[in-house]
């Protein structure tokens, strides 16, 4: 069980930072053999990125939604999450090309999308709770004076190269 940390925290990060969020849509439960290769490749694709400290995921977060499993990943650019989409040595290009097999196989048996967001500023807060999201991907660090609301946390934060205007 991951340590839960008392009082109120929120992540301190300078730099580019890439939120992807990536999910599956099972449209057709009893087709398992159409969506359950989709499924395993995730944990697999999620393994080797974490094996390599220059990949570029900073964390991730893999929950179970509504339609189907859901995951948040964090990067530290878009650079390195396209460069490893694009990888034929890695895991995510045959995992892509069976998928897209598979899915001319049984037509809208199983959905995959994504979204990308390049985040130029962020806020959050953590409340004794275990350090997640953000925290995890970036640092955590105690709230402390000036940051107690969320307004106070959202101004601290600058772009990459921006100017402070205090």
């Amino acid at each position: 069980m991951r340590k839960v940390m008392d009082g109120r925290r929120t992540h301190q990060h300078e730099g580019e930072l890439v939120v992807f969020v990536i999910g599956m849509t099972i449209n057709r439960p009893t087709r398992i053999r159409a969506w359950f290769p989709v499924f395993a490749a995730m944990p697999k694709m999620l393994e080797e990125l974490k094996a390599d400290p220059d990949s570029g995921l900073l964390s991730y977060r893999l929950v179970f939604g509504r339609g189907g499993p859901l995951c948040v990943q964090y990067w530290s650019s878009a650079e390195k999450l396209y460069d490893y989409a694009s990888d034929r040595e890695g895991l995510h290009r045959p995992a892509w090309a069976a998928f897209n097999r598979q899915a001319k196989k049984v037509p809208g048996a199983v959905g995959i999308w994504h979204e990308t967001f390049v985040v130029a500023q962020a806020e959050s807060v953590y409340v004794d709770t275990p350090i997640a999201g953000l925290a995890d991907a970036t640092e955590s660090v105690e709230v402390g004076p000036g940051r107690d609301g969320a307004r106070d946390r959202l101004k601290r934060v600058r772009p990459a190269g921006a100017a402070a205007h205090e």
